[in-house]
C-alpha cells in the first residue's frame, strides 16, 4: 500500500528544473517522486537538441506510464511570457493578435498564432503550452497581466481562446486557459501576494466565468490561480485550495470535466496563506489533478511526503489520492497518445523561424496601420 500510494502522490505532481542538464540530485528525487512531468523554463532551454534531451532524460525518471505519456510543459503565450524567444524568436503576444486580427478583419490571425506556437513547443520536444490566458483585459490588472489579456469583454477573450487553440489542435499539442476564476479584476501579482478581487459572484459569472463556460469542452486543461474572492462563497481563501472554485463552481456548476492544473504552488500568493505541506494537501482535497511546483527540490519534496503522509493518517484520503491519480494517468495517455514529436531538421528549423519572424512583421504593420488611421481620425476631428 505505501508504494502505490508513493506512486499515486508523484503522479500528481508536474515539477521544475534547475538548469539545462540534470543534476545527480535531480536525478535522485526525480527517481524517488516518479512526477507526471516536467514545467522548463528560459534557464532550462537552449538550443532544440539539448531541450530535447533534457526533456527525454527527465521524463525517463519520472513515471510508472510510458515516457511518452508524460507532461513536457512549456509557458508559450507569446509577448512577456514566451520561454522560446531567445531560442528561436520572438512571437507577438496575445492582446496584439487580437487587436491586429480585429483591425484587418483577419481572425485567421489568431488560429496562425496558436498554430505556430504549437509548432514551435514541438519544435524543442514539447507537448503542452500553459496558453492561452482567458482572464479579461480590465483596467485593475493592467500592470500585472500587461498584453498577455487578448480582450476586455468576454465575447472577445471566447473568440481569441478558440481560434488560438484550433491552432494548437492541428500540430496535436495540448493548451490550459488560465487563470480560473479570473485574474482581470486583480491589481496584485499572486507571485508575490494573494490577490484579493473584489468583484461579486454575479459579476464573475456573468464576465469572468463565461469563457470557461463557452470553452468547457475545448480547453484540455484548466489552470486555477491563487487569489481570493471575498465576496463569493469561497472568502479569503486562494482559489487554487478552495473546494468552492474547484469542486462546486468548475466541475459541478460549469460542468469542466478536463484536467485541472494549479498555478505554480511556490508563489507567494498560496505560500503567504499556508505551507507548502498544508497547500497541497488542500489543493488535492478540493479538487485539483495535478500540483505545479516549478523549481525548488525542496518544496517538491515537501508536498510529495506530505500526500503521503495525509493519505497514511486518512483512509479517505488515501482513497481519493489513489483515485485521482488513476484518473489523471489515463486522461495523460489520452492526451499524450501521439508520443514525443519528431525533431525538425536543420532546414526545418529555420523555416519555422522565418515564418514566425514573418508572422510578428505582420502583426507590427496591423498595428502601425491602425494607430495611423488613429491619427488621421484625431486630425480631422
Amino acid at each position: 500500500m505505501t508504494a502505490s500510494l508513493r506512486r499515486a502522490a508523484g503522479s500528481l505532481l508536474v515539477v521544475g528544473l534547475t538548469g539545462t542538464e540534470l543534476t545527480n540530485l535531480e536525478r535522485a528525487w526525480l527517481k524517488l517522486v516518479g512526477p507526471a512531468g516536467v514545467i522548463l523554463f528560459r534557464r532550462n532551454i537552449e538550443n532544440p537538441r539539448q531541450t530535447r534531451a533534457l526533456l527525454g532524460e527527465a521524463t525517463k525518471l519520472c513515471s510508472d506510464l510510458s515516457a511518452r505519456h508524460c507532461f513536457r510543459c512549456v509557458d508559450c503565450e507569446g509577448g512577456d511570457v514566451d520561454r522560446l524567444r531567445e531560442a528561436l524568436a520572438p512571437m507577438p503576444s496575445a492582446q496584439a493578435v487580437m487587436q491586429a486580427a480585429t483591425a484587418t478583419g483577419r481572425p485567421s490571425l489568431i488560429r496562425e498564432q496558436g498554430e505556430l506556437i504549437a509548432r514551435e513547443v514541438r519544435a524543442f520536444g514539447f507537448n503542452t503550452t500553459l496558453a492561452p490566458v482567458v482572464d479579461l483585459a480590465l483596467p485593475e490588472s493592467l500592470e500585472v497581466l500587461g498584453t498577455r489579456a487578448a480582450a476586455a469583454t468576454p465575447e472577445g477573450v471566447v473568440d481569441y481562446a478558440r481560434s488560438f487553440l484550433a491552432g494548437l489542435a492541428t500540430q496535436g499539442v495540448v493548451g490550459c486557459g488560465k487563470h480560473f476564476p479570473g485574474l482581470g479584476g486583480g491589481v496584485d501579482d499572486s507571485h508575490l501576494e494573494t490577490p484579493v478581487i473584489r468583484r461579486s459572484h454575479r459579476e464573475l459569472w456573468q464576465k469572468d466565468l463565461a469563457p470557461y463556460r463557452e470553452l468547457r469542452n475545448e480547453l484540455p486543461m484548466i489552470m486555477v490561480n491563487h487569489a481570493a474572492y471575498p465576496q463569493t462563497r469561497g472568502k479569503d481563501r486562494p482559489a487554487s485550495a478552495s473546494p468552492y472554485w474547484i469542486t462546486t463552481m468548475l466541475r459541478k456548476r460549469l460542468g469542466y470535466w478536463g484536467l485541472i492544473f494549479s498555478d505554480d504552488m511556490e508563489m507567494g500568493g498560496i505560500l503567504k496563506f499556508m505551507t507548502i505541506e498544508e497547500a497541497a494537501v488542500a489543493a488535492i482535497r478540493a479538487g485539483m489533478d495535478i500540483l505545479e511546483i516549478c523549481h525548488s527540490p525542496e518544496l517538491i519534496l515537501r508536498a510529495f511526503e506530505a500526500l503521503i503522509a495525509e493519505g497514511e493518517r486518512s483512509a479517505a484520503f488515501r482513497k481519493l489520492l489513489l483515485a485521482r491519480a488513476g484518473q489523471t494517468g489515463r486522461t495523460r495517455e489520452r492526451l499524450f497518445a501521439g508520443g514525443v514529436p519528431k525533431e525538425l531538421t536543420a532546414k526545418q528549423f529555420e523555416t519555422l523561424r522565418a515564418r514566425v519572424l514573418s508572422f510578428r512583421e505582420t502583426i507590427a504593420e496591423a498595428a502601425e496601420a491602425e494607430k495611423a488611421d488613429a491619427d488621421m481620425e484625431a486630425l480631422i476631428a
